[in-house]
């Protein structure tokens, strides 16, 4: 299951976060914004080969990704423009930091499938999974969190993985460094995410007609 669900469990240091931060002259979405320049640059250092400070850029993009949201609810100014701007730039974000690591796949991994194979079929992945999420709202369902790999999840990967390869940059397996099999990873299970969050919309709907 998704770590979107622990989300609740941790509000106890969201609330007086969010309330220092309140006191600061930015807002929710000038948070949001520097939160995707961070995944931007995360995505730049993994480019040129430096996967610990892509990592370091990725945790931050989280942690604001984060507090913008907690802020907005703290101060009472959540709208719908605001959900509307965090879900376009954490997709951005995650095209972002993909296409980063991929640019140095083309130049490091020796594996028989193409880097730029493996890199659509993350990509896609990423994105279809995200896309099934935000589509249930669009057809008045709420937002569906549900499915083997959601983006908390990713993020945690990325982070064990960026510094798995900081350590042993070389590839492990099949010609993939830990940052490659990472993008496999996000193909397969992403694919698989979408599928199961088709599948619960499917029902939810099918479950609504029948009332």
């Amino acid at each position: 299951m998704s770590l979107e669900s622990l989300r609740p469990k941790i509000q106890w240091f969201l609330t007086p976060t969010a309330r220092f931060f309140s006191k600061l002259p930015i807002t929710p979405n000038m948070w949001s914004v520097i939160s995707l320049f961070c995944a931007f640059a995360a995505g730049v250092f993994f480019a040129f080969g430096y996967p610990l400070a892509g990592v370091l850029f990725v945790v931050l993009n989280a942690c604001l990704d984060v507090l913008d949201g907690a802020l907005a609810r703290y101060m009472g100014i959540a709208s719908p423009v605001g959900d509307y701007l965090d879900h376009v730039f954490d997709r951005y974000a995650d095209t972002a930091i993909v296409i980063g690591i991929l640019v140095w796949g083309v130049q490091v991994w020796n594996c028989p499938v193409p880097a730029w194979v493996i890199g659509m079929f993350a990509i896609t992945g990423v994105l279809l999974s995200s896309y099934m999420g935000t589509q249930a709202q669009a057809v008045g369902m709420k937002r569906n969190y549900g499915g083997i790999l959601g983006r908390a999840d990713r993020l945690i990967l990325l982070t064990v993985l960026g510094v798995a390869e900081f350590i042993f940059p070389n590839p492990i397996f099949f010609g993939l460094t830990f940052l490659g099999w990472l993008l496999v990873i996000y193909g397969l299970f992403g694919h698989i995410t979408a599928i199961q969050r088709f599948v619960l919309g499917i029902k939810e709907l099918n479950a609504q007609n029948k009332k």
